[in-house]
């Protein structure tokens, strides 16, 4: 036998209206929020004014910093002008150094030269030619010794403001 399915039986009662869009998109109020949540209880000024002073306290130290890295930078340009200044100025001791000691050299094979046309015999010849050589060496020995010194002192001269300001840079650093 056939059974015939059971039909629904509707209430009379009336069913509750269905909420707006606008209820179910709606968000509490933000004073039934704090104590659900634990929000502070800061209103929006006082949350710009937080704000605004961090961000203005940022800007300080930034321009602060900026300006101190402009004073680093000017510095250290005035050094290397300093090294540089101290470098030419090596150089050009050194080339006069050089220079005199060229003409000392030329003037002295000018007067072997003169003294070799004067010799009587091999013999003398000989012995003059050693004479002028054991000269010669002692000094160019000098001659090298003072341009070595001078080439050092350039060297340590132009490296001092450098030193200096690596020196000064690092401790502020640290």
């Amino acid at each position: 036998m056939a059974t015939a399915p059971k039909k629904t039986v509707l209430s009379a009662a009336p069913a509750e209206p269905a909420a707006s869009p606008a209820e179910v998109v709606a968000a509490p109020a933000p004073s039934a929020l704090s104590p659900m949540f634990g929000a502070p209880d800061a209103t929006l000024t006082e949350l710009q004014d937080r704000l605004r002073a961090a961000a203005e306290k940022g800007l300080t130290e930034t321009r602060s910093a900026c300006i101190r890295a402009k004073v680093a930078v000017q510095e250290t340009a005035e050094a290397l002008e300093t090294s540089c200044a101290a470098a030419r100025a090596g150089v050009v001791a050194i080339n006069a150094k050089a220079l005199e000691s060229l003409t000392a050299n030329v003037e002295a094979n000018f007067d072997f030269i003169k003294s070799a046309f004067g010799v009587a015999g091999f013999a003398d010849y000989v012995a003059l030619q050693s004479e002028f050589a054991g000269a010669r060496f002692d000094a160019l020995a000098g001659q090298a010794k003072a341009i070595g010194e001078l080439a050092q002192k350039a060297t340590l001269d132009s490296l001092d403001p450098i030193k200096a300001q690596v020196a000064k840079s690092v401790k502020f650093a640290l």
